[in-house]
């Protein structure tokens, strides 16, 4: 097996600090770390934590104008081999500013990319989120959620069993990321997706300029009205 160098990009919506949620996705991203270096990768990790994206998320999900917090996040999912999203739950559901944020990413910037979904909560009431909720998001972004899930209530920080599926899950996230589907696919089934003008961080072009719709909403007109104006019979004034 080659070499690689990943690229893994941690995205917490924890809120204080020290923060629970992102303590669950730093250990879920430095147990990455070590099991794709015993495989023989390197390994850069990035963080985005969204709780200093919430002053220009209003501005995103209203006009779809990204700040430069948005622009750098952006950035490096388009460029990640792997994610790691973590939330916390409030009242049954993925924070706003989790939900938000994704909601204004364009849909083609997590296409067959590997993904852990992570949450915590106060209670273990909300353990079905990720599975109910946050993986649907994720499919419909068309990304690669690992399948297991991590959720973690207070008295699960300490659990053995929460280090067991940590393990499991970020042994799913090399595993996904040596296998090079994300990239595989952006390389030969990419032109099978329907994409819109503009998507994947605004590199997702493939318009064709030069085809009579185009041509008519650059002002021009269509050929069949050019061949009807110019049949058409002059009327003397």
């Amino acid at each position: 097996m080659t070499q690689e160098t990943y690229r893994i990009v941690v995205v917490s919506a924890g809120v204080s600090n020290p923060s629970s949620t992102s303590m669950l996705a730093d250990r879920t991203a430095q147990r990455a770390v070590a099991l794709a270096r015993a495989h023989g990768h390197d390994v850069e990790i990035s963080v985005v934590e969204l709780r200093e994206l919430l002053p220009e998320l209003p501005q995103a999900l209203s006009t779809q104008f990204m700040g430069p917090g948005f622009r750098r996040a952006i950035d490096l999912l388009a460029e990640a081999d792997g994610v790691i999203a973590a939330t916390p739950v409030y009242k049954a559901g993925a924070s706003a500013a989790f939900s938000g944020f994704f909601q204004v990413l364009d849909n083609d910037l997590l296409i067959g990319k590997p993904a852990v979904l992570a949450a915590t909560a106060g209670t273990s009431r909300h353990a079905l989120v990720i599975d109910q909720e946050v993986r649907g998001m994720f499919a419909y972004l068309r990304a690669l959620p690992v399948p297991t899930s991590l959720f973690a209530a207070p008295e699960d920080m300490n659990d053995p069993a929460l280090g067991s599926r940590i393990d499991r899950a970020a042994q799913e996230l090399v595993l996904l990321m040596e296998s090079g589907f994300a990239r595989a696919v952006r390389g030969e089934t990419w032109d099978t997706y329907s994409h819109e003008f503009g998507s994947d961080a605004g590199r997702e072009v493939t318009v064709d300029f030069s085809s009579a719709v185009m041509k008519l909403a650059a002002g021009g007109t269509l050929p069949s009205q050019t061949s009807r104006n110019r049949d058409k019979p002059t009327t003397p004034r």
